[in-house]
């Protein structure tokens, strides 16, 4: 493999089929397990972070939403970081194991923030002290720092085990498409758990003991990563100097043509060197993506305070159960489980029956079908905010934003399903292309740039709504004002479903122009 010599071992060349019992799906399964802890822990923080801005750090609305926006925007940006290291010096294993072991010194850290901060100091007339403050920031970015190494390499050493590097066999080739899937299949179990089952103890019971469950987490992560240590198909890394001059000799092929500055005659593939395409061709791909990633951000922080609005109670009108705000993203998880299923095991077979094609369906098919369920989910959201005005009017319950609304939780259900299926098709389809598309050198990098999709469509998302807030605030009532009752998040989303629709109409520009890597 380019990649870089493998480890010592007598290493199969058909990663479906390993001949020595390492790599396949034995050693795949326990990538997918990680990744199931990794997201209880991780999102036991993210999903319900917002919540805890505007809770026991007293910040405003649009503070808080802007500050998560900026945090996810680093979540998903510093895994480049994190991916050039692993490629080129720690390798993919070592990198998880970084991850590993800083994990569980940021959840430590915001543990010990939780209990020094106290439950609700701004509801007392105080607020945290710009020491504790600093200290919770500190843990934070250390979580973000944690994800770096984690993202890009674990789901890419799971990819390894299927010998992206055998191009001759489409067994593997199939077996990592379906890794994809059952990756991110996983994920969402462990995302349904934490938005459902930590946000409920971090809203109930307290937020040391929920940030204390992720710690625990953690540390499970670790010990089952290094359980499959003996099974894993794993890369020395290339070393810094032959990381170094793969990537200028790919810089090289790319800038010395002549048509350099024809964006149409860019995206056609007229070289046959591996690599010809790094930035020129993936660039519009990754800039006419960063709309849905700007969407998929709403889901834990507008979305989760639109949510708290409504009447939660599930069950009897005093004794049901009250559903945290955070606990509604599960939703998205459910829509995952449930459809990921669907899509490998039926629709992927009918449409490579259909098409002879040995995918079925391309990645860059699946993308823009995502980027049009998203807008879709937009204009839902911003008609389900509609009502829900209407209903604090009719209510009389304007200038009384604690009092929860006489509108159920599952009006909310359908814009969290539509982006469930959205980030079915986009999100994975996202990964797998970024991944398929750059040389074995820098697998790691190729999903790391797609990380930074949704990085930059986080940052995106946070200047939007800075901006809007900001507009809108010198004329009257901002759209975000702390009084949701009195905000408009619907003219917000109406601007988002509109932005949509323009990045899908760039993006089917570009992707019918696309030639992919293996069709040179």
């Amino acid at each position: 493999m380019q990649s870089g010599e493998l480890l010592p071992g007598p290493w199969p060349s058909l990663g479906s089929k390993p001949a020595d019992g390492r790599g396949g799906w034995r050693a795949a399964r326990f990538v997918l397990a990680v990744g199931f802890l990794e997201r209880i822990g991780f999102y036991g923080v993210q999903g319900n972070l917002i919540m805890y801005l505007t809770g026991p750090l007293g910040m405003s609305t649009a503070s808080a939403a802007a500050g998560v926006n900026a945090w996810a925007g680093a979540v998903q940006v510093l895994p480049l970081a994190g991916a050039l290291a692993a490629d080129s010096r720690l390798g993919r294993y070592r990198a998880v194991l970084a991850a590993g072991g800083l994990y569980l010194l940021s959840l430590g850290l915001l543990t010990i923030s939780s209990m020094l901060q106290g439950p609700q100091p701004h509801a007392a007339g105080g607020s945290p002290s710009s020491t504790m403050l600093a200290f919770f920031y500190v843990a934070l970015y250390l979580l973000a720092l944690a994800q770096a190494f984690h993202r890009p390499c674990v789901e890419a050493l799971g990819a390894d085990q299927f010998a992206p590097g055998d191009g001759g066999d489409p067994g593997a080739s199939a077996s990592r498409s379906s890794y994809f899937n059952w990756f991110h299949f996983s994920v969402s179990w462990g995302y349904a758990i934490a938005t459902a089952g930590l946000s409920y103890v971090e809203d109930n019971v307290g937020w040391t003991a929920g940030f204390g469950a992720c710690w625990a987490t953690m540390a499970l992560y670790l010990a089952v990563f290094l359980l499959g240590t003996r099974a894993y198909r794993a890369e020395k890394p290339v070393g810094v100097r032959s990381f170094t001059e793969s990537v200028r000799s790919w810089g090289a092929r790319v800038f010395r043509r002549r048509d350099a500055t024809d964006a149409e005659r860019l995206l056609l593939a007229q070289e046959h060197e591996e690599g010809k395409e790094l930035i020129v061709k993936l660039l519009p791909i990754w800039l006419t993506s960063l709309i849905i990633a700007a969407i998929f951000s709403q889901v834990y922080t507008l979305f989760t305070k639109q949510g708290s609005t409504l009447d939660r109670r599930l069950g009897g009108a005093t004794t049901g159960l009250v559903v945290p705000p955070a606990a509604l993203q599960c939703l998205m998880s459910a829509t995952f489980v449930t459809t990921l299923p669907v899509y490998d095991r039926v629709l992927v077979p009918l449409a490579r029956r259909a098409t002879g094609h040995h995918a079925g369906v391309t990645t860059l098919q699946r993308i823009g079908a995502g980027m049009a369920v998203s807008g879709v989910a937009m204009a839902v959201a911003a008609l389900v905010e509609g009502r829900r005005l209407r209903v604090a009017r009719d209510a009389g319950l304007v200038d009384r934003p604690d009092v929860a609304l006489p509108m159920s939780l599952w009006w909310v259900v359908p814009q969290y399903v539509l982006l469930g299926v959205a980030a079915v098709l986009a999100q994975i389809g996202l990964e797998e292309f970024f991944y398929d598309q750059v040389p074995d050198t820098l697998r790691s990098v190729g999903l790391a740039m797609c990380l930074s999709i949704f990085g930059m469509g986080s940052y995106a998302s946070s200047m939007l709504v800075s901006a809007v807030d900001w507009v809108t605030r010198s004329k009257g009532e901002s759209w975000f004002s702390d009084n949701l009752n009195r905000a408009r998040l619907d003219y917000f989303y109406w601007l988002l479903a509109g932005l949509a629709a323009l990045e899908v109409a760039a993006f089917l520009h570009f992707a019918s122009r696309y030639v992919y890597r293996n069709e040179v």
